[in-house]
């Protein structure tokens, strides 16, 4: 469970956190009043952070944000998503791309933003934090309810990506039009509900082939989703120029 900070001292960054030039990114990322960016132990509390995250915890400096958490500057309801992405990212290495949610503006109302976490390791491969934004998409909740149903959708083609999966029926169940839905996913995502249905089947057959060397490939591939083991080899080694035996012989014959 990660720990809540309380009023003690912000805590010092781990040594393989000092070797990262956290003050010149922060420069970087001050510049962008749309883009939130944050660095996270493995406890999730903050160890870098720039102007536009501060404005949007409703603080005044970056001092009063370093060392807590999100449960301590968000509203308890956003807080545990964002806690239960920490916790996938640092504790099974995951990396979250392209997430869409709901964040606070710094006027304090809350809009839609694009989350991208991702594991901070150190030289021997180990997790200390995770470095992360969230780009403000300037789209008001209330003025543009349809995100929510798209977000959920997003959601549910993340979480049963190993099912089979009807995209026209979770667009019906949503109450909207597959063709409106694909638009909508262009314009968020920039790819369509099967490209991230696709996307989603091939990240998780990479962790299982990082998780166990000695699972058959023909298993994994019937895990994730796919019926055809040719189709999903070809679109492994598109996605990353590698068979999943390449992959796994490169994987662990690097860790071994």
């Amino acid at each position: 469970m990660l720990l809540e900070w309380r009023g003690a001292p912000p805590p010092q960054p781990s040594a393989a956190l000092k070797s990262v030039e956290l003050a010149a990114i922060e420069t970087l990322f001050d510049a962008l009043g749309d883009v939130a960016f944050f660095v996270k132990d493995r406890d999730g509390r903050y160890l870098a952070v720039n102007h536009t995250l501060v404005r949007r915890c409703g603080l005044r400096s970056k001092q009063e944000l370093l060392g807590r958490t999100v449960l301590e500057v968000h509203p308890r309801q956003l807080a545990q998503t964002y806690l239960a992405q920490d916790r996938q990212v640092i504790e099974a290495g995951s990396t979250i791309m392209k997430h869409l949610e709901l964040h606070l503006y710094p006027n304090r109302r809350h809009g839609w933003c694009l989350t991208h976490k991702t594991p901070l390791r150190d030289e021997q491969g180990l997790i200390v934090g995770l470095v992360g934004t969230s780009h403000d998409l300037g789209l008001a909740d209330e003025r543009h309810p349809v995100y929510r149903k798209i977000a959920s959708i997003a959601q549910q083609i993340r979480d049963n990506y190993h099912h089979p999966l009807c995209l026209n029926q979770l667009a019906q169940e949503a109450g909207l039009p597959l063709a409106r839905v694909e638009r909508l996913f262009q314009r968020v995502f920039h790819y369509s509900p099967r490209q991230l249905l696709l996307q989603s089947r091939l990240d998780g057959a990479l962790a299982l082939i990082e998780a166990d060397p000695a699972r058959g490939i023909a298993d994994i591939a019937a895990v994730c989703g796919y019926t055809d083991h040719s189709a999903f080899s070809r679109q492994f080694k598109a996605l990353t120029g590698m068979t999943p035996v390449q992959y796994r012989v490169h994987h662990h014959g690097e860790r071994g």
